[in-house]
């Protein structure tokens, strides 16, 4: 099988088929020897058989020069023969480039004769010929296999007239390769002079076709159409397609090449700037960025990990314009990496005495928590290497929960950072966005650490109770990392992606519920429960910390106003109803505002109102502040039979609870209205069905058909209030008992429980926040389940002060104690 030869050592490296064919102009230049020519001659009347050459890659044309290498031992013994004949073979295309031995099968039909005008052999082994083409033959059928290819041949002259077209189709096609030859450096100048000398249009297609870059198909197909208009019509569509993209190429490389061009002066230019500087003694702006980032590097401590990422990123700085994007990027972060407190930390204040005397100045009672947080730090006297505890304060508005927190840091001298989750739904928040999106920036625990400027410092993460979830991710699951001693020693932000060490860190969270905390995260908290406040509290809170400080805002002094024991019992009881102390520190600056007001009508200043001071009382207090807003009403609810007194859990702390019940003619149906859980409705179906199955024995002589023919509605009031929960089952039970049986319930006692069928009665939760709720309200006796006798004795004595609690295993022991003339 022959190749166009590409071997500089073969003697015909130089010529190729657009050389060869501006040589073969006129064809008979190029024989050396009379029997060259006798053999071209001879070419013109074809023998009816002749040796077949398959080529690899290349078409030959007639009346044009093919330089091929041949290197196939059968192909070799194929040009030996002809040379030692009469010179003549057929060249023909193989369909195939990577069969070395082709069959039949695997060539194109239609080839070309031609006669071996040069022969050279190689050293290795391999021969360089120069073939000229005569005329186009098809082949077939082939007579002979071995020891070369031998086909029957049949002439295939061309097909034209003269005609304008044909002469308008020359001229373009000439027209167009000239462009061609100018454009590309592989074609010789010297070809386009051939083009413009070759007046024959069949000559001229062959010999622009020969020249051509283009496949194996293309050429082949120009081969074999005989109509010379026609295959000057395709090599025209040819010819326009390469000059598109040659042109194209060009517009492309050009565009390329300025840019470059500017690139490279660019470069000279900062390459002279740097040396006008260096000879000055300056130093350029990006670098001197350069190094101040390096200075801060080497001075913040980072860790190796941390080291390595902030070397790496320097390195990619140095190399990047100013104007480049990627530059405000790489320094934002370099920045953050070095602003973070790697080694800096605050010590801590051991002392336990000093920790006691802060946390009793800042807030009253709260005992459980003072003494977590002085066993905390006797640990840490005994073992300074001990992790921080991980809190969870969970209580009503109001009682004190982020303040503590102040006052824990306060007590530690440890820097206080509070972090505010409610609300939260991205995890991002909290690990913080990768660098690969635009704006992108640490987390919040991150950006916390930076600006509390130490590594050891008080996080308070507040309402971590109301982070929610979405498609953008669970941020609570995040916060499992940064809350678990075993993981936060090698927390890693997105942003950073490097590891930072919050095991040095007191982390305190809050919440109104535990219900919505995952439970995982649960876990990794101690929770410390803060019940809402007496009114004894409340006074000892507002004397002490709410009335000074309102005073103080509110532009007064100690000299100008105070206020009275009764005063602050009236604005507690009759102008709030809350378990914290938030609407009573509201109410108080209502009061200081208006005697500020008085004081400045009366043209009082600081001088003259010295010598008068303002004492608020009961009755000023309820002037000050108009109508009395919040009422008792166990009294007022409670003087028909069928309501009965429950004790519920709120957010907000407890709360009294009515449960109403009455009775009209009917079928025996039940309604329960008051905007009830499921849970609610369940409890008063029980209730009923206790009632119903034991009518006998609760009420003796009982009409039969007294269920059957009346209609029971149950009612919870404050119907815009949801409510839900299996607490009020006694309550129920007992509005039920007291209705049918018409005793009314004792105005003084509330219950608390749930309710079974057979009549137990089975614990409940938030023991503490309903028995502040029953003394709010000025209840005397409390009945719950006995095995809630040991939540009763955790709470403080003076909290449980002017109760009586007495406890149930069954219904009949609460309408026993409940139900008056019982």
């Amino acid at each position: 099988m022959a190749d166009v030869p590409s071997d500089p050592k073969s003697g015909l490296s130089e010529i190729d088929p657009a050389k060869a064919a501006v040589e073969s102009v006129p064809v008979l230049e190029v024989a050396e020897s009379g029997d060259e020519e006798a053999a071209i001659r001879e070419a013109r009347s074809l023998p009816d058989a002749m040796p077949v050459l398959p080529l690899r890659e290349t078409v030959a044309y007639p009346e044009t020069l093919t330089p091929l290498g041949v290197g196939q031992e059968r192909s070799i013994k194929l040009v030996d023969d002809v040379l030692a004949g009469n010179r003549m073979l057929a060249m023909v295309a193989s369909k195939d480039p990577e069969q070395d031995n082709p069959s039949p099968d695997q060539l194109y039909e239609v080839g070309v004769v031609g006669v071996v005008t040069r022969m050279l052999k190689v050293p290795d082994g391999t021969i360089r010929v120069l073939v000229q083409g005569s005329q186009r033959v098809r082949l077939g059928p082939y007579i002979a296999e071995q020891p070369y290819l031998v086909a029957r041949i049949t002439e295939m002259p061309d097909l034209h007239e003269p005609t304008p077209e044909l002469e308008a189709l020359s001229r373009n096609v000439q027209s167009t390769f000239s462009d061609i030859i100018e454009q590309i450096p592989y074609l010789p100048e010297e070809l386009q002079m051939a083009v413009a000398n070759v007046e024959e249009p069949s000559a001229l297609s062959h010999l622009i076709a020969g020249a051509l870059r283009i496949s194996t198909e293309e050429k082949q197909s120009l081969l074999e159409e005989v109509d010379v208009a026609k295959r000057l019509r395709m090599l025209s569509e040819i010819l326009a397609r390469e000059l598109e993209v040659i042109q194209l190429g060009s517009q492309i490389q050009s565009e390329v090449q300025s840019s470059i061009d500017k690139g490279q002066r660019e470069y000279f230019l900062r390459e002279q700037l740097k040396a006008i500087q260096a000879e000055l003694g300056e130093q350029d702006e990006q670098a001197a960025e350069v190094n101040e980032l390096r200075e801060r590097v080497e001075q913040a401590g980072l860790p190796e990990q941390a080291r390595q990422a902030a070397d790496r990123e320097l390195g990619r700085l140095e190399k990047l314009p100013p104007a480049a994007a990627e530059h405000g990027v790489i320094r934002t972060y370099l920045e953050w990496l070095v602003e973070l407190p790697w080694q800096a930390e605050t010590e801590d204040n051991l002392d336990i005495s000093h920790a006691h005397e802060v946390l009793d100045e800042d807030h009253y009672d709260m005992e459980e928590i003072k003494d977590r947080i002085l066993e905390y730090l006797a640990v840490r006297k005994l073992n300074p290497e001990s992790p921080g505890p991980i809190l969870c304060f969970v209580g009503p508005p109001g009682v004190g929960k982020t303040s503590l927190g102040k006052s824990i840091a306060r007590a530690l001298g440890r820097e206080f950072e509070r972090i505010s989750v409610g609300g939260v739904r991205d995890e991002a928040e909290i690990r913080g966005h990768r660098r690969t999106y635009i704006g992108a920036m640490p987390g919040t625990i991150i950006r916390a650490l930076r600006d509390a400027g130490s590594r050891n410092p008080v996080f308070m993460i507040d309402e971590i109770d109301k982070m929610g979830s979405d498609f953008r991710g669970d941020p609570s699951s995040a916060m499992l990392e940064v809350l678990d001693p075993a993981q936060n020693d090698s927390f890693r932000d997105h942003y950073l992606d490097v590891s930072f060490d919050l095991s040095d860190v007191m982390f305190i969270a809050t919440a109104n519920v535990l219900d919505t905390i995952p439970g995982p995260l649960r876990d990794r908290m101690e929770v410390i429960q803060l019940a809402g406040y007496t009114v004894d509290e409340k006074r000892h809170i507002a004397r002490r910390y709410l009335v000074p400080r309102q005073v103080k805002a509110n532009g007064l002094t100690a000299s100008q106003i105070s206020f009275s024991d009764p005063a602050l019992t009236v604005i507690i009881e009759e102008y709030t109803r809350e378990a914290g102390v938030r609407n009573l520190e509201r109410e108080i600056g209502t009061v200081c505002r208006k005697i500020a007001r008085e004081f400045a009508e009366a043209g009082g200043g600081k001088k003259k109102s010295r010598s008068r001071k303002v004492t608020v009382s009961g009755k000023k207090a309820r002037e000050l502040l108009g109508r009395q807003r919040v009422f008792p009403e166990t009294r007022r609810r409670t003087r028909d039979p069928g309501v009965s007194t429950g004790l519920a859990w709120t957010p907000t702390g407890g709360d009294v609870l009515f449960i109403e019940a009455t009775a009209m003619p009917g079928s025996g149906k039940l309604s329960i209205t008051g905007q009830l859980g499921d849970v609610m409705r369940e409890s008063a179906q029980a209730a009923l069905s206790y009632v119903r199955a034991n009518a006998e024995d609760l009420f003796p002589g009982i009409d039969d058909d007294w269920f059957s023919t009346r209609d029971i509605h149950v009612h919870v009031p404050a119907g815009a209030v949801p409510k839900d929960g299996p607490s009020a089952g006694v309550a129920m039970t007992v509005a039920l008992v007291s209705l049918i049986s018409g005793r009314p319930v004792r105005n003084d006692v509330a219950m608390t429980g749930e309710v079974t069928l057979t009549g137990q009665v089975l614990p409940i939760g938030g023991v503490k926040e309903k028995s502040l709720a029953a003394q709010r309200a000025g209840i005397k006796l409390v009945i719950l389940p006995s095995r809630n006798e040991g939540d009763v004795d955790e709470i403080p004595e003076h909290e449980r002060a002017g109760i009586e609690f007495v406890y149930a295993d069954q219904v009949g022991d609460a309408l026993a104690i409940a139900l008056d003339g019982s």
